[in-house]
């Protein structure tokens, strides 16, 4: 089966494990397309041409993600706090972007950082158990994207050091991933 035949059906297929992992990873997507339309109300506000580009094209690759999320994951086995996961990544993305560019991109190396080695996890787990290569091809397409995501970043964010305060808010997006991908796969 490859990616493009990975259906909702064969959702039936996998185990509980890789349901809840695919839970959080419809979640993670949810919450990263309001990441960037945070980004882009504030950068809206502030006329910020560069910004409100990258968040556009950001978010498009991230609503890619989540049609493919949704086309592999059943409505019933979807998380059921997207409400909550919406409103998390739009403060995820607006709030930096109050305080300007380098903020922005500082936050999404943190959180792609987080992402990259969360699917990480489980490419491993596909690669270790030799099953579901559809899915595996799935997840490495997404991982991609977001490995690009965080280059475009750090290059954008270039060589300054972010301060106490970015680098304190970039601890408490690795601290609220962890928490919400935990939340995600029970709820």
């Amino acid at each position: 089966m490859d990616m493009q035949s990975l259906t909702v059906t064969d959702s039936a297929v996998f185990t509980a494990f890789l349901t809840k992992e695919l839970r959080s990873d419809h979640a993670g997507e949810t919450g990263a397309v309001y990441i960037y339309k945070g980004i882009s109300a504030i950068a809206r506000l502030s006329s910020d041409i560069e910004l409100i580009s990258f968040a556009k094209n950001h978010g498009a690759t991230e609503s890619k993600h989540l049609e493919l999320m949704e086309s592999v994951l059943a409505k019933d086995q979807q998380s059921r706090l997207l409400w909550l996961w919406c409103i998390a990544g739009w403060l995820i993305g607006a709030i930096p972007a109050l305080f300007g560019r380098k903020a922005v991109y500082v936050t999404v190396v943190a959180v792609e950082t987080f992402v990259e080695q969360h699917y990480q996890a489980q490419i491993d787990y596909l690669l270790i158990n030799r099953s579901h290569n559809g899915l595996l091809q799935l997840l490495r397409r997404c991982q991609e994207d977001e490995i690009a995501h965080k280059a475009e970043a750090s290059i954008a964010k270039g060589d300054a050091k972010p301060g106490f305060i970015l680098r304190a808010w970039c601890s408490l997006m690795g601290i609220g991933s962890r928490g919400a991908v935990a939340v995600c796969k029970r709820i």
